[in-house]
């Protein structure tokens, strides 16, 4: 089995030896019309400003799953019903190592309460806010590689 390639940000910046590699949930809301969520990162935390998709760390003893409920649930005051995990990012960032494990999340109860004092925006590709955090880029090919995929096979 080989090692996930690692993706790594900000390269000339300093970084501990002694970092743990942080266990990330992470959710792609996608709403019926493939419109998908992004927050903004609140004040106070690395890369403040900068665009992402919400989730948070998970706490010993979580599952990708458990984790998601409880973040998106504090951070935007949702409640999701169906999550379905996609694809998982190794980041490198000067302040952390992060495993980013993505989740497609197409249904939830509750209204978005921005419980950080971020802000969100639904987007399609190619997205409109910016700057987008480094760990966010790879979703958005993602999404372009699907929907490519998705328009050829329409086609014939």
């Amino acid at each position: 089995m080989t090692s996930p390639l690692v993706r790594v940000v900000d390269a000339d910046q300093p970084r501990s030896l002694e970092r743990g590699l942080v266990q990330v949930a992470v959710g792609v809301l996608i709403r019926d019309d493939h419109a998908f969520l992004m927050t903004s990162r609140p004040l106070g935390k690395a890369y403040a400003g900068y665009w992402e998709f919400p989730g948070g760390k998970l706490e010993a003893g979580e599952t990708v799953a458990e984790a998601l409920r409880r973040e998106l649930q504090e951070e935007i005051g949702i409640t999701i019903t169906d999550c379905q995990p996609w694809q998982t990012e190794v980041i490198d960032y000067p302040h952390a190592l992060v495993q980013l494990n993505f989740c497609k999340v197409t249904q939830w109860t509750g209204e978005l309460q921005m419980r950080e004092a971020q802000t969100f925006a639904w987007q399609q590709l190619p997205v409109l806010v910016e700057p987008v955090l480094p760990g966010t880029v790879p979703v958005l090919q993602w999404f372009a590689t699907e929907r490519q995929f998705a328009g050829a096979t329409h086609k014939s």
